[in-house]
């Protein structure tokens, strides 16, 4: 007997009925049943979160599939607009996570509805697991740095510069990360967006050497090109403290991957540059990023010589500033926004980031 499929993709919460879970669910563990199911609560951002409790059978049970579970998708209206989000996350999770392991939540079903123009997850309840989520409002220790770009690194080795991120390679279908991403930057630099960010409290709370709209579109084309001529490996995306978990065992753990390819610096930079106080990155970007070099030519790949890497990482400094500039307050919280892009713009200075992409 053929198994029921599990498309079309529900887009409402109403859709995702003890029914389509089995569905879904069978896909990776065949025989299970889900015999009801009851809404916990939900959380609508970017991507929506709803937590399930489940009356599951014993074959469930057996199986391993929790009685708390998380599904994330596009459930409300803007999911449609931004279903490459969507999609890029189930790409990680179904696509790169069993091939190149990276620690995140036990995943029991990711598929993309290109029709639906949806992207679902199911997934374990870390609340329930009982891990720690990191926070932008709560900086982050060298050690945790430090062990985060361990993961990082090996990550970023078991792909970096491969065959199979190229054309006809099991990744070289994924998007790159700044041609995908240059839609939302047109959008979000527009004239009138880029003078109702800088009134922000975001705005307001950076240097004036980077305020100008014309420096920032002139400069994004500049890191744009030089960005493509780095060597490219799978990304996670988006390793903001807000996607990140630390296991009770200290492990760090990795949430809402946005699978691209790009160069390796970018995750490095973005992740440093918003993840330590102003007061110590200083102390210790320097011994951070010879770690995440040290651990990268560990795991086989051509490591950058450290100047090299640090003029990379300068460069790329200007995309976690884009992005702290222009994220909206109602998928960040504003002093989420303010506090990163005040960090970066920091590090910016520090590393004379605008100098660097002048000469380029």
């Amino acid at each position: 007997m053929t198994e029921a499929s599990p498309f079309p993709l529900p887009v409402t919460v109403d859709g995702v009925t003890a029914g389509w879970l089995t569905t879904a669910l069978r896909t990776r563990t065949p025989g299970v049943t889900i015999r009801s199911c009851e809404v916990v609560d939900t959380v609508f951002s970017t991507c929506s979160k709803i937590r399930l409790k489940l009356d599951r059978d014993e074959a469930a049970v057996a199986a391993g599939i929790p009685e708390l579970i998380i599904v994330k998708g596009g459930f409300e209206e803007h999911g449609r607009r931004y279903h490459q989000m969507h999609e890029r996350e189930v790409r990680g999770y179904r696509d790169v996570y069993p091939h190149v392991p990276l620690p995140h939540p036990d995943c029991y079903f990711a598929e993309y509805d290109d029709r639906e123009k949806q992207g679902i997850i199911i997934m374990e309840d870390l609340v329930a697991k009982g891990v720690e989520f990191c926070h932008a409002t709560r900086p982050q220790t060298h050690e945790q740095i430090a062990r985060r770009l361990g993961y990082l690194a090996r990550f970023h080795a078991a792909t970096w510069a491969s065959p199979e991120i190229g054309p006809g390679g099991r990744w070289g279908d994924l998007p790159e990360f700044f041609a995908i991403m240059q839609d939302f930057f047109d959008e979000k630099s527009s004239p009138e967006n880029w003078a109702r960010f800088m009134a922000a409290p975001r705005g307001v709370a950076t240097s004036r050497l980077f305020q100008e709209r014309e420096w920032l579109v002139d400069s994004w084309a500049r890191m744009k090109a030089y960005a493509g001529e780095l060597p490219h490996c799978v990304l996670h995306g988006d390793i903001h403290l807000g996607n990140l978990y630390i296991e009770p065992d200290g492990t760090p753990g990795f949430l809402d991957t946005l699978a691209s390819r790009g160069p390796g610096m970018l995750e490095v930079a973005y992740h440093i540059s918003g993840s330590l106080d102003v007061a110590d990155r200083p102390k210790w970007e320097g011994a951070l990023v010879r770690h995440y070099l040290d651990e990268l030519e560990r795991a086989g790949a051509p490591a950058p010589g450290f100047d090299e890497a640090m003029q990379q990482y300068a460069v790329l400094l200007l995309y976690g500033y884009f992005i702290w500039i222009t994220t909206e307050s109602h998928y960040q919280a504003e002093a989420v926004n303010t506090v990163n892009a005040m960090r970066t713009t920091m590090a910016m200075l520090d590393h004379d980031t605008a100098g660097v992409l002048a000469r380029l």
